[in-house]
């Protein structure tokens, strides 16, 4: 073989195995090195707020409490369950000033299913301060949440993270207690055998995501950086998503962005910075495909990190080179392709905001016909089911 043929044949291999690396996610995790001194734990609320750190366990609870309590008249807290471990599984419901208008669309947004993949985490505790401290003063922001109801879970798998103790984060897995991977624990939508034994975590999520119309989300994971958009169970060539064109025009306009901050952006895995995630690696029982096929929600994986535990140094940079993208993705529910799922009731028939949650006794229900109060300082702690009108609503009794 001549050796400018050979040049280009070793080319074209290198640029074949760069574009079908495997997904961080498709094989046994190896655990990265990391010195825990780089991963800084916030104890205190005043440590948090220069955004340099992690929260431990009980200043992440306590953020979530205080942005309610910060701004009681554009958020409440919802309780979306708890871990195997009792840990909370918390949602920040951010309304903007008009809580009662049932015609917005509502946007989810949730991070760390995988336990060890912590920029989301620290992406989306930021995002609800940016969000909310930024209403009133910018134009824009104040615009996004009059138009649209936002839902935000930090941390759908605290288990994980906290596997090592609710103080630090050094020691976080990727599964959650029962070592079991909740992103392969979601129904298949697709295939014939149900699974034996769904996690607590997600059994919780399903049924928040059945209570809601959620038209758009995204689940923010790390060890890589690509937007995944679906299918995961299938390649393109094999089943394409009906709204292919439209999510490559999403992710797109999400990576040009963060390129415009740093043009090595998302480039762990082709030039584009997106791909279908079959076309990187097919995978079963991911929440995406569940929540695409069952919920029709609009949902998307984004790998937000090419480092899993993201030394907290790097933090405050990297939130510089995505935070508009972020914000800019809730925006794209303005214009997304509209459907009714099946089975999904909208969100005028089921709307109740239940407040505080949790609670350490005293707890109110709003409802289209007014407010309701309960008292719960003589019950145990723990999760109650209440039910009103016909509707379960699930509250932590502290």
């Amino acid at each position: 073989m001549k050796p400018i043929a050979s040049f280009f044949l070793l080319c074209l291999v290198a640029l074949t195995a760069q574009a079908q690396q495997p997904r961080p996610d498709a094989f046994p995790p190896v655990e990265e090195s990391i010195d825990s001194k780089s991963l800084s734990m916030a104890t205190t609320l005043d440590e948090m707020r220069q955004w340099n750190r992690y929260p431990t366990y009980s200043v992440y609870v306590e953020m979530m409490n205080h942005f309610v309590e910060s701004y009681p008249d554009l958020c409440h807290l919802d309780t979306i369950g708890t871990s195997v471990r009792g840990r909370l599984i918390l949602s920040l419901v951010i309304t903007g000033s008009e809580p009662n208008d049932l015609h917005r669309p509502e946007f989810f947004y949730s991070s760390t299913i995988h336990g060890d993949e912590l920029t989301g985490f620290y992406f989306m505790l930021r995002l609800c301060d940016t969000l909310l401290s930024s209403y009133g003063s910018s134009a824009d922001i104040t615009n996004l949440l009059n138009r649209v109801v936002i839902y935000i879970n930090p941390l759908a798998n605290p288990d994980g993270t906290y596997f090592g103790g609710d103080n630090t984060v050094a020691y976080s897995q990727r599964y959650n207690a029962n070592s079991v991977d909740l992103n392969r624990n979601y129904p298949n939508p697709f295939g014939a055998d149900p699974l034996d034994d769904i996690q607590p975590e997600n059994i919780a999520m399903m049924n928040y995501a059945e209570q809601h119309h959620f038209v758009m989300s995204a689940n923010l994971h790390g060890g890589s950086e690509v937007m995944n958009y679906p299918w995961d169970s299938f390649t393109s060539d094999e089943r394409t998503h009906p709204q292919s064109e439209w999510w490559q025009a999403v992710c797109k306009r999400y990576v040009d962005t963060c390129r415009l901050y740093s043009s090595r952006s998302f480039t762990a895995v082709n030039r584009a910075g997106y791909i279908a995630g079959g076309d990187w690696y097919v995978i079963y029982n991911g929440r995406q495909d569940y929540f695409n096929h069952h919920f029709n929600t609009l949902e998307l994986t984004m790998e937000v990190s090419n480092t899993k535990k993201l030394p907290a140094e790097q933090l405050t940079r990297y939130w510089y080179i995505q935070s508009h993208s972020l914000i800019n993705y809730i925006k794209e529910v303005l214009n997304a392709p509209q459907s009714q799922p099946q089975g999904v009731h909208p969100v005028q028939a089921e709307y109740l905001r239940v407040y505080p949650n949790p609670t350490l006794g005293p707890v109110h229900i709003d409802t289209p016909a007014g407010t309701r109060s309960l008292d719960l300082s003589d019950r145990p702690a723990g999760l109650h089911i209440i039910n009103v009108d016909g509707h379960p609503v699930k509250i932590i009794k502290l």
